[in-house]
């Protein structure tokens, strides 16, 4: 990393570590202070921060001549370690920390500007949905009288016996004319096709104006040929904030526009009002652009969470290498045409059965009156009473053993408490760290904590606390637990569960309390916010991940954070799995591993 450390770059790499006046601490602390909370106020510190690492060129600094293991080691370091104990280092050990951290820091504070705009964005108009439901049902409430007057008009007007002449007459008769008018002149405006979703969060117009220009002025966002006339859009509006210009410019790309969005710009247009239309269009833009950043029609050049879907998947080349053994494992030939002509008696065969199922009107797939498909849900399988016994007998057979036997027999198999390495490369270990380590471990992990386990144990809670605070991270703990998997792997009675090519992941969604940068605003699930717990299992049944993200983010990018395609946690690494098999939230993916 020599070649990387100019005079000028070493200057700038000293002065993260002097405190600036202006923010009354260091600008290394500032920059791996990550925002608490979504607002407009995190996303333009975040933004600040980009533009101060994009100064320093650290979006173009090249460190993947380090291993990756070896700069997210070293980037850890420079987030933990104080700026005097940087500053006490050697030169030759401080810059490549320093070099390493900013490089990471540009890739998160990337990130860190789009996820707050994603998520400001969306509790705006979550806020706005809640609204409308209430409005929708004052709305309802107001109809009754109405529902009613009409429930007895129709059997006027249904009764062919009843003259012509007559028709008119007998409702103010029976019913009274003050009646009838009373709810003609409460009559309400028709909604327009989504309900007035969309006039509501243009009532919060000015708060998203907060936030919006900063992260289009200083994020690039690139889409395929379907998000072309959405990028142009992005470009308009660029443009106007730039220029200050109200009205939208005629000929501006609409075509990105949902179906149930369009209303409100014809009606706009129609009356002649470019007020409304450039606030209904910059809203329909800016939203499109959060669900197309969702599903990965528009990516952020740089991100990692945001980035092209295609990074994801094997090159030609790269497929070539595994076509073979991939086949083999999913049983396909790896000829397309061979491939296809299967796939196609298959279809062929599943469509009869399918004919069949119908013609006989009573199976679990049907068609209804209306001629529309119903397909009924599967039943639970029926566990045999042998089954049942067995379980019980085996379940008498294991001992009843103490959690800290567990962990001291399984380190005595695996090794596993080596892998907690001390943060600052301190090599030495005293003998009472594994003691220390298992307390911590099971305090962390329970309901006891630091301060519990430290009453239980004798350990001092000092001691707890800076055992954990050094010794065990993300990374150690990855480590320990891909150490875990790989042991009960070769295990001979883990054979029986399966060969450990296919893997499981799932995600668990709970509410949160408080404000948090992972929560997120999903009303089909949570009063509120909340988060989902993305939990990796594999066909032999070991738990090699878990993470907690928000709920909604896209499976790959929830993949890759995990590292089930890129970094340690590799699915090669973990007994060399060629598939994964992804399950969230009800939906399957298949993932090829990187």
């Amino acid at each position: 990393m020599a070649h990387l450390l100019t005079q000028e770059r070493a200057r700038g790499l000293d002065e993260l570590l002097v405190v600036a006046p202006e923010l009354k601490s260091t600008r290394l602390n500032w920059l791996v202070t990550g925002p608490v909370q979504a607002s407009p106020n995190s996303v333009g510190g975040e933004v600040e921060k980009l533009w101060f690492l994009r100064g320093l060129d650290a979006d173009t600094l090249d460190v993947s001549a380090l291993p990756a293991e070896r700069r997210r080691h070293l980037a850890q370091i420079g987030r933990r370690l104080t700026a005097q104990a940087l500053v006490r280092r050697e030169p030759n050990r401080r810059y490549p920390i320093l070099l390493t951290l900013l490089a990471q820091s540009a890739v998160d504070v990337l990130d860190s500007v789009v996820q707050p705009f994603d998520q400001t964005l969306s509790g705006s108009e979550s806020r706005a949905r809640v609204k409308l439901r209430d409005e929708l049902a004052e709305r309802a409430k107001a109809s009754e009288d109405r529902l009613g007057l009409l429930e007895e008009i129709l059997p006027v007007l249904a009764d062919v016996g009843i003259a012509d002449e007559d028709v008119g007459v007998l409702p103010r008769e029976k019913i009274g004319v003050d009646r009838i008018r009373a709810p003609h002149a409460a009559t309400t405006p028709r909604l327009p096709r989504d309900h007035g979703h969309l006039r509501l969060p243009e009532g919060s117009y000015v708060y998203i104006r907060q936030f919006t220009p900063k992260v289009l002025e200083t994020v690039r966002f690139v889409g395929g040929t379907e998000a072309k006339p959405l990028i142009e859009a992005l470009g308009v509006l660029r443009e106007l904030n730039a220029t200050g210009a109200r009205n939208v410019p005629d000929g501006a790309p609409t075509a990105f526009v949902p179906a149930r969005w369009q209303g409100y710009l014809d009606e706009a247009a129609a009356k002649g009002d470019a007020t409304a239309f450039r606030h209904y269009w910059e809203l329909c833009t800016l939203l499109t652009l959060r669900d197309s950043l969702r599903s990965g029609d528009v990516y952020v050049p740089g991100s990692r969470r945001y980035d092209n879907p295609a990074a994801y998947l094997f090159t030609p080349a790269q497929w070539e290498d595994h076509r073979t053994e991939f086949c083999r494992l999913v049983g396909e030939s790896p000829e397309a045409g061979e491939a296809l002509a299967l796939v196609r008696d298959e279809l062929d065969g599943a469509l009869n059965g399918l004919e069949e199922t119908l013609e006989k009107g009573d199976g679990p797939v049907r068609l209804n009156e209306q001629g529309e498909l119903v397909i009924s849900p599967l039943s639970a399988e029926d566990i045999p009473g042998e089954a049942d016994e067995l379980h019980a007998e085996l379940e008498r057979m294991l001992p009843n053993a103490p959690i800290t036997s567990v962990l001291v027999e399984m380190d005595r198999h695996t090794g596993f408490l080596d892998c907690f390495t001390h943060a600052g490369g301190k090599q030495a270990r005293s003998p009472q760290l594994k003691r220390k380590l298992i307390a911590c471990l099971i305090g962390l992990s329970t309901h006891l904590g630091l301060h519990g386990m430290a009453s239980s144990c004798g350990i001092p809670y000092d001691v707890l606390a800076w055992t954990a605070e050094w010794y065990i991270r993300e990374e150690t703990l990855r480590e320990a637990n891909i150490c875990l998997v790989n042991y009960h792997h070769q295990l001979p009675m883990t054979a029986m569960f399966g060969s450990g090519t296919l893997s499981s992941s799932d995600g668990q969604r709970s509410p949160t309390r408080g404000k948090s940068i992972t929560a997120r605003h999903l009303n089909k699930y949570f009063v509120s916010e909340g988060i989902s717990t993305y939990t990796h299992v594999s066909g032999q049944h070991s738990t090699f991940g878990e993470q907690a993200l928000e709920a909604g983010r896209p499976l790959l990018a929830a993949a890759q954070d995990a590292g089930e395609i890129r970094g340690d946690l590799t699915l090669e690494r973990i007994f060399d799995m060629i598939v994964a098999i992804a399950r969230i939230h009800g939906s399957p993916d298949y993932l090829e591993p990187r």
